[in-house]
């Protein structure tokens, strides 16, 4: 018997851009009323990146808080930052420029405190065309970057969504748990599979592969899937049947409902997987159910 699963609405990300009939979040008044719409669609956690006055990505911390101060002001839906930020484009060249290790440690400094965090545990080269990103472009994520960023979070009585980039970032952790940066048996950590992002196909077999890794080597851990593009509901889908304990979907990754049409609004994909979720005989965690589920303190 599955327990509960908990449905992560990631509704922006660093790139993503209202399009049509589509419409994306970017202000702190848009996210923290999107924020209102997915809990009440039945999102328990909301992820979300921050943006410029031009809509443009930032890591400006000030931003951040604002938009937590706002969502908390209305509801408890749980509040997952970025550690990733998104990139910006070079106005000479067009090119892609990542931001740094010391810009993103910054989120850590970001008060009141978001509840989660995510991070890409590992360096890939990153395409995500429904996302924003149409060209691949290669992505790091040091070691050193990740020993400074996960004691800081367990720290506090946190937890961060490892993302799961490749299959090897699997083993990549597990060299890290080895050296004593985080205890590999912990029951609150969190690792998210992905497919259709980078080099790595939205598949079972891909999935079946990259879970089984993952239990091998991290026993307790929770885990969850996302997908992108029209991928995002097939992904669902086997992950819940799977026995997933969260699920991702939301405009970060895909502006698509499972009938291939774009949808307007992130609650309306968050209804969906919660529709799809029931109708396989998952039950749907509250806010407070997927705080217990990863020991926040």
């Amino acid at each position: 018997m599955f327990g509960k699963v908990a449905i992560v609405a990631a509704v922006n990300g660093g790139m993503q851009q209202s399009s049509g009939k589509t419409f994306v979040p970017v202000s702190p008044e848009e996210i923290a009323e999107d924020a209102a719409q997915v809990r009440e669609a039945g999102a328990a956690i909301i992820h979300v990146h921050a943006r410029d006055a031009l809509g443009k990505n930032t890591g400006d911390v000030a931003i951040y808080a604002d938009i937590i101060r706002r969502i908390r002001a209305s509801n408890d839906i749980l509040i997952q930052t970025t550690n990733g930020i998104g990139v910006r484009r070079d106005p000479a060249t067009g090119e892609m420029i990542w931001p740094t290790d010391a810009e993103r440690l910054a989120l850590l400094t970001i008060d009141p405190k978001p509840d989660l965090y995510g991070i890409a545990a590992g360096s890939t080269d990153f395409w995500h065309p429904d996302g924003g990103y149409p060209t691949e472009t290669p992505y790091v994520n040091s070691p050193d970057f990740l020993r400074k960023t996960l004691p800081h979070v367990y720290a506090q009585g946190s937890t961060v969504e490892y993302e799961l980039v490749e299959i090897n970032v699997v083993h990549r952790l597990s060299r890290l748990a080895d050296e004593g940066v985080f205890d590999r048996n912990a029951d609150n950590l969190w690792m998210l599979h992905g497919g259709g992002i980078g080099n790595t196909p939205a598949t079972a077999r891909s999935l079946v592969y990259s879970r089984d890794e993952q239990s091998r080597l991290f026993p307790n851990a929770r885990w969850g899937v996302l997908g992108a593009g029209k991928a995002q509901f097939r992904m669902a889908a086997l992950g819940l049947a799977m026995g997933c304990d969260t699920v991702r979907v939301g405009f970060e990754d895909n502006i698509y409902g499972p009938n291939g049409l774009p949808a307007k609004r992130n609650r309306d994909l968050v209804a969906a997987v919660k529709l799809l979720a029931e109708s396989m005989g998952r039950e749907i965690a509250s806010p407070a159910e997927a705080k217990e589920m990863f020991r926040l303190n």
